[in-house]
C-alpha cells in the first residue's frame, strides 16, 4: 500500500489521494506517506499539525470532523464528550470543537466513570460502534448524539426523539460530500499553483568589503539557498525540477506546457562596446541589473548565462560567472562541468565523428550484399528495417519495409553513402585548450587498412551541437536538427547528413539531459538559467532559447529576462538579433550596452592591452581627450542596436581608478548619441545596489515604443546578406569572397541552403577585420576567406581571415594556481 502511495504521490496527473481501506492498515506509516498537498483525507500529521495551529487555508480537515461540525449547531457553552474517537480523526474533532467554543472530554467505551459522564455533557459524539453493555439511558434525555462508527452511519438525534432522525443526513454521506469539497479545494491549490504569481523570494543579504576580496572568496563567504528553496519560491512545480546536488537543478521542458497561456516578461539584452582582450564585464552587468531589480526592486527578474568551456577556465581567461558582487554561486560550480552539458555534446559530437570513418571503412572494405547483411541482420529469424533506417529509404525514393524486397539496384543506393573524404567538415572536439590536436592524421592503426587522412580537434563549445542545444526550441526539433547536420558532401556533392548515418536517435539520447537549463541562483539569491555556450565567433554567442522562453514565462508580464550576448554589439548582438530572434521568435525590449573607460581609451589611441600585464598609466590616470576620442566606438555600437529598432541604455562598468569627470563625459556622450540613458554601475564592488539606478533606467526604457526589425531579409542572396552585415554592421566600404568561398555560397545555394541566416566569423577586437584597427575603423574591403554551414543550427557561417576553433595554452596558464584542499574539499585558486 505504502509503495503505491509513493507512486501516486509523483504522479503530477494525480492532484489528490483518498484511503478507503481496512480499519487495522490506517497506521501512521499509511497515513503520513501521502504528500500532505494530496491528503484529501487530512490524516497526516503535516496537516494535523496545520489545523491545530490555525492554518486553515493550508490544511485539509478530515471530512468525518468537518460532517460533525456540520450537523452541529450553537456549541458555544456546550460540553461535548467523544466516546472511542482516537488517532487523527479525534484529535481533528477535539481541535476544531474548541475552535467553536465548546468544552470537550474524551474517553473510551470502557471508561469506569463513563455514565457518570454521560450525565453530564450536551452532545456525545462517538467514533466507534456502541458496546451492547452501555445502554441508552445513560444519556440523560435531549443529549444530541451522533455516531462515526462506520456501521452505524447515524443519525443526528435527540435521545427520546429517535423518529426525527429519518430526515437528517447521515454522517457517512456528509463525510463523502466533505471528501469531495476537500478534493475541489486542491483543485483549486493546484490550478492557482499553475498561474502567474509575484515571487515571495528571501534574497540574500550582501556585506562588501573593501578592498573587494577575490571572487571565489566572495562566493564562498556566501551561503547559497537550498535549489529546492529558489525553485518553490519562483513557482517552480516539484515534478518540473531534477535537483543536482544542494545548488544546482535541471528544469523540465512541460513547464513551457503549463505556462504556455502566460505573457511574457520583457526581453532585455546586454550587449557590449569593442572589448579590450580583458573583456569589459558583460557577465557582472547581467548579474547586477538582477539583483538590483529583484533583490532592491522587488521586480521578478531572471539571468540567463552561457555555460564557460574549461578551456578557458585552465587557459587565461577565467570563467563567465560574473564576478565580485555579482555573481552566480558557488562559482566553482558554475566554471567546473556543472550538470555535464558540455560532456554530453562532446560524446555526441565524437560518436557523430566516429560513425562518418566507420562507414567510410566499411564501404571501401565490403561488397554490397555484405553491406546489407550487417546494416540489416537476422535477429531470432527476423529481418527487418529500424526507424531510421526506413527514413533513408523514403529519402531514397523507396518506399519498401520488406528488406527481402529491395532489388540490387536499391540496396547499393541504400548501403553506400560514398562519402568523399576531402569534403568531410564534421571535427571531434574536447573541452581542453589543446593546440596540438589543431591538425593530426587519423587511421594510421593497421586495422584502419591504410584509410588515413587529416583532422582536426575543435574546442567542445564549438561544436555544431552546442549551436543547435543553444537554437532549439523543444525536444522533437533538436531531434529534427541534429539528424540535418551535414558532416560531408558524397560523391557526387550532395549532402551527407547524421541522418544518413543513421545516428540521430543515439545523438538524442546522449542530450536529453542536456537540453533542460540548468537553475542556478546570484549572490543576492535571485534565479539564474545556465545553458549552452556557444562560440562566439563560429556560432552565434547567445545562452539557448530554451533558458530564454522559460525565464519569461516564470518572470510573468511585469518581470524582466536579462540575456547576453558575446562579444561586442558588432558580433553578438547583431548574431542575437539575427538568428537567435528569428529561431524564438521573441522581441526584444531594450538593450544595455557595456562600456568602460578603460575600452574607450584603447579605441581613442591609447596603448596596448595585454592580458596578464599591467595596464599603462594612460588607463590608471584621468585623460578626457582619450576618452572623448574613443567615445567615437561606443556610438557605433549604440547605432548598430538602433538599425534593429531597440532603445539602448549604456551601462558605464566603473573602475576605481576612473576619474568622476571621465565618468560624466561618457555618459553625457552616450546620451547624445541616442542612449535613452547612460547609467554609471558599481555593482562589483557594490552588488545589485550599485546597479539600482540602471535597473530603473532600463525598466523606463522597456517599457518605451519597440520598432524591432530584422537587419536582413532570408530570402536575399548568401553575398548579399554578408555586404549588408559588413557594411550597415562593421563599417565597411565592401566585401571579397575568396575563389573558394565563392564556390562554396554556389554549393550550398544549389543544395538550398541559400535561405539561411548568416553567422560572420570575425575577431571580436575590432570592428573591422583586423584587431589591431581599433574606433571605428572605414574604407576597408572586408575578405571573405572561407564560407561554411551549420545547417542543423540553421545558418551559414563565412569565414573573415583565419579564425581558430581549437585555443592554445600560453606559457602560465591558470592551471598553476588551480588546487583542492584535501581535507576541506575545497577549490583553490580558481579566479
Amino acid at each position: 500500500i505504502v509503495n503505491e502511495i509513493l507512486r501516486l504521490n509523483e504522479d503530477p496527473n494525480v492532484h489528490g489521494l483518498a484511503l478507503d481501506l481496512p480499519e487495522n492498515l490506517y497506521s501512521s506509516k499509511v497515513l503520513n506517506a501521502v504528500k500532505p498537498d494530496k491528503d484529501v483525507d487530512g490524516l497526516s500529521d503535516v496537516n494535523l499539525g496545520r489545523l491545530v495551529r490555525g492554518d486553515a487555508y493550508d490544511c485539509l480537515v478530515p471530512p468525518t470532523a468537518c460532517a460533525v461540525l456540520e450537523l452541529l449547531e450553537d456549541l458555544g457553552g456546550k460540553t461535548v464528550l467523544l466516546v472511542g474517537a482516537g488517532g487523527a480523526v479525534g484529535a481533528a474533532l477535539q481541535c476544531m470543537l474548541q475552535r467553536e467554543g465548546a468544552a470537550t472530554l474524551s474517553c473510551l467505551w470502557k471508561d469506569p466513570q463513563l455514565q457518570n459522564k454521560l450525565r453530564h455533557v450536551d452532545v456525545v459524539v462517538a467514533g466507534s460502534r456502541k458496546p451492547d453493555d452501555v445502554p441508552m439511558s445513560w444519556i440523560k434525555p435531549g443529549t444530541t448524539v451522533i455516531s462515526c462508527s462506520p456501521d452505524l452511519l447515524s443519525e443526528k438525534h435527540s435521545c427520546g426523539q429517535q423518529n426525527s432522525h429519518a430526515a437528517e443526513n447521515t454522517v457517512g454521506s456528509l463525510a463523502i460530500a466533505m471528501r469531495m469539497q476537500n478534493m475541489v479545494k486542491n483543485t483549486e491549490r493546484w490550478i492557482q499553483s499553475q498561474q502567474y504569481r509575484k515571487w515571495d523570494l528571501h534574497c540574500l543579504k550582501l556585506q562588501p568589503l573593501s578592498p573587494v576580496p577575490s571572487d571565489i572568496e566572495i562566493s564562498r563567504a556566501q551561503s547559497p539557498k537550498a535549489i529546492e528553496v529558489l525553485a518553490k519560491e519562483i513557482g517552480l512545480l516539484t515534478d518540473e525540477v531534477e535537483i543536482y546536488g544542494q545548488t544546482k537543478a535541471k528544469v523540465r521542458l512541460s513547464l513551457l506546457e503549463r505556462l504556455k497561456d502566460q505573457p511574457d516578461g520583457k526581453y532585455v539584452l546586454v550587449a557590449g562596446i569593442t572589448p579590450t582582450p580583458l573583456g569589459e564585464g558583460k557577465s557582472t552587468v547581467t548579474v547586477g541589473l538582477v539583483q538590483a531589480l529583484t533583490a532592491h526592486l522587488n521586480i521578478n527578474s531572471f539571468a540567463c548565462l552561457r555555460q564557460p568551456s574549461q578551456g578557458p577556465t585552465f587557459g587565461v581567461k577565467g570563467g563567465a560567472a560574473g564576478g565580485g558582487y555579482a555573481q552566480v554561486i558557488p562559482m566553482e560550480e558554475f566554471n567546473l562541468h556543472l550538470t555535464g552539458d558540455i560532456h554530453a555534446i562532446t560524446a555526441a559530437n565524437n560518436l557523430l565523428a566516429a560513425a562518418i570513418d566507420a562507414r567510410i571503412l566499411h564501404e571501401n572494405t565490403q561488397s554490397d550484399k555484405a553491406l546489407y547483411n550487417r546494416l540489416v541482420p537476422v535477429v531470432n529469424g527476423l529481418r527487418q528495417f529500424s526507424v531510421i533506417q526506413l527514413a533513408r529509404l523514403r529519402k531514397l525514393g523507396i518506399n519498401k519495409t520488406d528488406p527481402g524486397t529491395l532489388t540490387e539496384e536499391e540496396i547499393s543506393k541504400f548501403v553506400r553513402l560514398d562519402i568523399d573524404p576531402s569534403t568531410i567538415t564534421w571535427q571531434r572536439v574536447v573541452d581542453t585548450n589543446d593546440r596540438f590536436l589543431r591538425k593530426i592524421t587519423v587511421g594510421q592503426a593497421n586495422t584502419e587498412k591504410g584509410f588515413v587522412r587529416q583532422a582536426q580537434f575543435d574546442i567542445a563549445v564549438a561544436s555544431e551541437i552546442m549551436a543547435i542545444l543553444a537554437l532549439t526550441t523543444s525536444l522533437q526539433d533538436m531531434k529534427e536538427r541534429l539528424g540535418r547536420m551535414v558532416v560531408a558532401n558524397d560523391k557526387k556533392g550532395e549532402p551527407v547528413t547524421a541522418e544518413d548515418l543513421g545516428v540521430t536517435g543515439a545523438l538524442a539520447v546522449l542530450m536529453k539531459d542536456a537540453i533542460k537549463p540548468t537553475l542556478m541562483q546570484t549572490l543576492e539569491g535571485t534565479p539564474v538559467f545556465v545553458h549552452a555556450g556557444p562560440f562566439a565567433n563560429i556560432a552565434h554567442g547567445n545562452s539557448s532559447v530554451l533558458a530564454d522562453k522559460i525565464a519569461l514565462k516564470l518572470v510573468g508580464e511585469r518581470g524582466f529576462v536579462v540575456t547576453e550576448a558575446g562579444f561586442g554589439a558588432d558580433i553578438g548582438m547583431e548574431k542575437f538579433f539575427n538568428i537567435k530572434c528569428r529561431t524564438s521568435g521573441l522581441v526584444p525590449s531594450v538593450v544595455v550596452l557595456v562600456a568602460t573607460v578603460r575600452a574607450l581609451k584603447m579605441h581613442g589611441g591609447g596603448p596596448n592591452v595585454t592580458a596578464g600585464a599591467p595596464l599603462k598609466k594612460e588607463y590608471t590616470e584621468e585623460n578626457l581627450q582619450l576618452v572623448a576620442d574613443g567615445c567615437c566606438n561606443l556610438q557605433k555600437q549604440i547605432q548598430i542596436a538602433q538599425l534593429f529598432g531597440v532603445p539602448v541604455v549604456v551601462a558605464l562598468n566603473v573602475f576605481k581608478t576612473d576619474s568622476p569627470a571621465e565618468v560624466d563625459l561618457v555618459c553625457e556622450i552616450a546620451k547624445q548619441s541616442g542612449a535613452v540613458d547612460a547609467v554609471p554601475c558599481n555593482h562589483w564592488s557594490a552588488g545589485g545596489r550599485g546597479a539600482v539606478k540602471l535597473a530603473q533606467a532600463v525598466e523606463k526604457a522597456a517599457n518605451q515604443k519597440n520598432s524591432f526589425k530584422y537587419l536582413y531579409n532570408l530570402e536575399l542572396p548568401v553575398v548579399e546578406k554578408i555586404r549588408i552585415i559588413a557594411q550597415k554592421v562593421y563599417g565597411a566600404q565592401d566585401i571579397e569572397l575568396s575563389p573558394n568561398a565563392q564556390s562554396q555560397v554556389d554549393c550550398y545555394t544549389r543544395q538550398g541552403f541559400g535561405n539561411l541566416p548568416i553567422c560572420m566569423a570575425k575577431t571580436h577586437l575590432s570592428l573591422s577585420h583586423q584587431p589591431e584597427r581599433k574606433g571605428v575603423p572605414t574604407g576597408f574591403i572586408l575578405p571573405i576567406s572561407d564560407v561554411r554551414a551549420s545547417i542543423g543550427a540553421g545558418f551559414i557561417y563565412p569565414l573573415v581571415g583565419t579564425m581558430s576553433t581549437m585555443p592554445g595554452l600560453p606559457t602560465r596558464p591558470s592551471f598553476y594556481d588551480i588546487d583542492l584542499d584535501p581535507i576541506t574539499e575545497e577549490v583553490k585558486g580558481l579566479f
